[in-house]
């Protein structure tokens, strides 16, 4: 008889050449390019705010306007970074 704490799932994890082919396929050709375009943009976002601070340092609500951006550009920029980082992971736990 079996006891609860014996039980032990197993997954297995089944990919074929194709599969494989197809997945990195898709990430090199359509996600790393959209990764690296949005952070690119992220970056541009950035220092467009920081242009819009520094020209605007007697005004308080352009220089907000511009503290925004820079804002927005660090958050954009993190978030590509953190999707870099799952993705892969993603890729080595699944062995590709």
């Amino acid at each position: 008889m079996l006891s609860l704490f014996t039980l032990k799932a197993y997954a297995a994890v089944v990919t074929s050449p194709a599969f494989d082919s197809l997945f990195s396929r898709i990430l090199s050709l359509i996600v790393s390019p959209i990764v690296y375009l949005i952070g690119a943009i992220s970056v541009v976002y950035f220092i467009w705010g920081v242009i819009i601070f520094i020209q605007n340092s007697d005004n308080a609500e352009k220089r907000k306007g511009g503290y925004s951006h820079m804002l927005y550009g660090i958050i954009g920029l993190f978030i590509m970074i953190s999707a870099t980082g799952i993705i892969n992971i993603i890729l080595s736990t699944l062995g590709l």
